[in-house]
């Protein structure tokens, strides 16, 4: 019977086993404060935690017990991780070695790329993570044990530090790090877990890769894949701070220090990608900021990554194939590297795909809270409703704050939304069609279509 089960499908079991597992935890009466959770915050709770998205029906840090903060915690490592993952480790342990399912298993949770020892990658996995998760936490705790009681402040370290390099979003404090706007030890730290989580485990490898070779004066270089993440991360961060900062400058910036005014808008663009922790009130940006978070919620981190979206990769390969056709070049280059037209496909039925499953949400969630409102009476509600649906789905986790006053069925839309992000569109429309592969037969071409 396991033969039969696709390693598609085991990715999505496994993370539905998780939420199921998480959610019963959470019900239990010493998760909550001031009584148990109900079955529909225990689940939203669990989806988010386990998605690493952060959107929260509940203010985990006062309505969640320690207990309760801790299954949410473990999730979020769960989850930032893969459960995949953390299953094929467990394995590796027990038998030092892993079978070619396993091993097939782990390369579309982890990587689409050829790897010789795949239990020593995965081992390498665990220790980076482990190193950056301890790094973070500590220089957390030095900043919080200056306002809080040691113990407590290390708690909260712990806790942010994971949430950031899963890219959770998830905090303990009521108005997430917004009392922390202009304190450049707790934002330099939170973005460079949520950078080191964003880019990729792949990306992470290859940069330590070259720096080994270069302490041994060995010129290597960053491999292809790597330089255009970092690239297109680098690029995305830059024009998204420059752009929020001058869109909030004289809004929620307006009597801010000058050192917010710097940090705010590269902290906003750094999370928008990924994360959901916020130093400004999202409910307080312009439309115009909240679209150009939107994008950036839209795009999200990179392959192999804690990180949700349909990753930068993707959006790099897109707009060389735009640039291509505006051109009229037959090829598809990209840093002077011509492109399969395999990639191209994949990156735009994950593209579409993504585009669908937003479009679908939005419309629900509109037709729920609105319902036949005129749109003179819905004020901003649909830039929300969009701004919400599209932060679900990208793992992000960012609010404008209308989270826990949404209908009922409109949180189950979420429910489902972040779970259709964290496992992948791209896997998701290979489970439906139910595999496929090239036809033994090809159609005549027909060149008469007008497009544009």
């Amino acid at each position: 019977m396991k033969s039969r089960i696709h390693p598609s499908r085991l990715i999505f079991l496994s993370f539905a086993g998780i939420i199921f597992s998480g959610m019963c935890l959470l019900m239990l009466p010493a998760a909550g404060n001031g009584g148990a959770l109900t079955f529909l915050e225990a689940l939203f709770t669990a989806t988010s935690a386990t998605c690493v998205t952060g959107l929260s029906v509940i203010d985990i840090g006062t309505r969640l017990t320690r207990f309760g903060q801790l299954v949410v915690l473990i999730l979020i490592q769960i989850g930032g991780l893969g459960i995949i993952t953390f299953s094929t480790f467990f394995i590796y342990l027990l038998s030092r070695r892993l079978s070619i399912r396993n091993r097939e298993i782990l390369l579309q949770s982890l990587s689409q790329h050829p790897v010789k020892d795949m239990g020593k990658l995965l081992l390498t996995v665990f220790q980076v993570t482990g190193v950056i998760e301890v790094l973070g936490a500590l220089c957390l705790w030095l900043r919080l044990r200056q306002e809080f009681p040691d113990l407590q402040a290390f708690y909260y370290a712990c806790f942010h530090s994971v949430s950031a390099f899963c890219n959770a979003g998830f905090s303990l404090f009521p108005d997430s790090l917004i009392r922390y706007c202009d304190d450049i030890v707790i934002n330099m730290t939170i973005m460079a877990l949520i950078v080191l989580g964003g880019i990729g485990f792949i990306v992470l490898f290859d940069i330590h890769r070259v720096w080994q070779g270069r302490r041994h004066n060995m010129p290597l270089k960053l491999s292809y894949h790597s330089q255009i993440v970092l690239f297109t991360s680098g690029v995305l961060i830059a024009v998204g701070a420059v752009v929020l900062g001058c869109c909030e400058w004289y809004n929620t910036l307006d009597h801010c220090s000058v050192q917010a005014r710097i940090l705010a808008p590269l902290f906003q663009a750094v999370t928008a990608r990924t994360c959901g922790f916020n130093t400004l009130d999202i409910g307080r940006l312009t439309d115009a900021s909240l679209v150009i978070l939107t994008v950036l919620m839209f795009i999200g981190a990179s392959p192999a990554s804690t990180g949700g979206g349909i990753k930068t990769s993707t959006v790099a390969v897109l707009l060389a194939m735009v640039v291509a056709n505006l051109r009229g070049h037959e090829d598809i280059n990209l840093k002077n590297r011509r492109i399969p037209r395999e990639i191209v496909f994949r990156a735009v039925s994950v593209a579409f795909c993504s585009a669908v499953v937003i479009g679908i949400a939005t419309l629900v969630l509109v037709l729920c809270e609105n319902g036949a409102a005129a749109h003179q009476q819905s004020h901003h509600a649909f830039i929300e409703l969009l701004f919400e649906v599209v932060s679900a789905f990208g793992t992000v986790g960012l609010s404008t704050g209308i989270t826990s006053s949404l209908h009922d069925f409109s949180k189950l839309i979420l429910v489902l939304v972040m779970y259709i992000g964290r496992v992948g569109p791209l896997l998701l429309a290979i489970e439906l069609a139910g595999g496929g592969g090239r036809l033994p037969y090809r159609l005549p071409e027909e060149e008469n279509i007008l497009i544009g």
